[in-house]
């Protein structure tokens, strides 16, 4: 299944948008309207840097045990916001996938892993949400999607992509331009670059005031620039791109206090 061209315009991200889905998928839930997903943003205290890198290191295994834990990545980020080379020491995020809004706030409100990340840093953002659009997978698991997108009120959106090797160097010459416009895009409320993995794997979280303002930086500029030069040369070997309805959003993320 190819990304239509209206899909591929609205990815409102510095790493560009999914260009191909054709690669097997593994849907998390078969009840598409109980999955919500959980996405935590950290600036790890300087003290605990050392323990912040071990969470990246153990991955997944940091995050035994919970209950209703159906997919998750523990991400690195880059310096300042997270986007670029240049890797953060003390910034991270945790992208989780729940079964029920229930145990996604479990999760938050009671979980070792949070209380562990709530002692140990400066600043902590939790985003609750529930996906309205969702295209392609992330290690071969795509998410499934409900609802319609909303009338009023922001919403957030995930774009992430495996680059291929040998593009990844086109890939990062385009990437500084589509950053720097979302930055300065009307209606963005919060952006965090993150990855799992140095130049290769990368992801771009957002939160838009609008679906409109969030379409308005996606289908104009550096950004769709970077897309439509992606989907040309094809520099991803597998890509998400998913709309979010926020269901919870509080904390505080590059100084700024949110919820």
């Amino acid at each position: 299944m190819n990304l239509s061209r209206a899909d591929a315009a609205a990815a409102p991200s510095g790493v560009a948008a999914a260009v191909s889905f054709a690669q097997p998928q593994t849907v998390l839930a078969a009840a598409l309207s109980t999955q919500v997903v959980v996405m935590l943003l950290v600036e790890v205290t300087p003290r605990w840097r050392a323990w912040g890198w071990s969470r990246i290191v153990l991955g997944a295994r940091s995050v035994r045990g919970v209950t209703g834990l159906e997919f998750v990545k523990v991400l690195g980020s880059g310096y300042e916001g997270g986007f670029g080379l240049r890797p953060s020491a003390s910034r991270q995020g945790v992208f989780a996938v729940f079964g029920s809004e229930a145990e996604a706030d479990r999760f938050i409100d009671h979980s070792t892993v949070v209380a562990a990340y709530r002692a140990r840093c400066d600043e902590l953002c939790i985003a609750k949400l529930r996906a309205w659009s969702s295209r392609g997978s992330w290690s071969g698991t795509a998410l499934s999607a409900a609802g319609l997108p909303p009338t009023d009120g922001p919403v957030a959106a995930l774009t992430r992509a495996s680059i291929r090797l040998p593009k990844a160097r086109a890939f990062w010459h385009m990437a500084p331009a589509a950053q720097t416009a979302l930055a300065a895009a009307p209606g963005c409320r919060l952006a965090a670059g993150l990855g799992e993995a140095p130049l290769l794997r990368q992801a771009t979280f957002t939160i838009w005031d609008s679906v409109q303002a969030m379409d308005a930086y996606a289908r104009s500029g550096a950004h769709l620039d970077a897309i439509r030069v992606s989907q040309r040369q094809g520099h991803f070997s597998e890509s998400m791109f998913v709309r979010f309805t926020p269901l919870l959003l509080r904390g505080t993320w590059l100084g700024v206090r949110h919820g």
